[in-house]
């Protein structure tokens, strides 16, 4: 699962690398620090066979708009309804300097690239009530987030950018691959002390 991440000066540069055209009323909307579901947030995403960035709200409504439903796993994301066309044509790129992820005792972890560059999560979007809202995908957790959740969110690597949002088989191949090891971090973890 993924529930909150964070966007730096960093992942703006980085978005802004990678997308020739970055148009400067993004720039100035794209606020830096923590993301929740519910904010918008910077994505990538594919228009006329070129990268565009956009700013898209996190989270598809809930089932009777209760909520929202902010990830979607990678195994069966095709199988839904709610899901399908959207990871068939309407795929995108969530750039992030990390995440957070919390374990069974509410220790908070902070978990980001081994080797310090950006993370793109892989998403999906669609519009609602005249709003494009994203999710991002989540998989099976590798050997360095299974300490901590079974659930980490599908992490692509650089160049596979464009195989993600525009090449709808190497895509389908990506919802199964195992993503790239992480390092984590707490900055404080709950010590259980007995007592006995």
């Amino acid at each position: 699962m993924c529930g909150r991440y964070y966007v730096d000066d960093d992942t703006i540069r980085e978005i802004e690398k990678i997308v020739r055209h970055v148009e400067q009323k993004l720039c100035r909307e794209s606020g830096t620090g923590d993301i929740f579901p519910t904010s918008r947030a910077p994505v990538i995403v594919g228009k006329e066979a070129e990268f565009a960035e956009e700013f898209f709200g996190w989270g598809f409504p809930g089932y009777d708009k209760k909520g929202v439903i902010f990830n979607a796993r990678a195994e069966t994301a095709l199988e839904k309804r709610m899901f399908r066309d959207s990871i068939l044509v309407r795929r995108c790129v969530v750039p992030a300097r990390h995440f957070y992820e919390w374990d069974a005792h509410k220790n908070k972890y902070t978990f980001h690239r081994e080797d310090g560059k950006i993370l793109f999560l892989a998403g999906f979007y669609n519009l609602y009530d005249g709003q494009e809202r994203f999710v991002i995908l989540t998989t099976d957790a590798n050997e360095t987030m299974m300490p901590v959740h079974n659930r980490m969110p599908l992490i692509l690597e650089r160049e596979e950018i464009g195989d993600w949002i525009f090449d709808d088989i190497r895509a389908k191949e990506i919802l199964h691959q195992v993503p790239a090891r992480l390092k984590g971090s707490s900055e404080y973890v709950q010590q259980t002390l007995d007592f006995g």
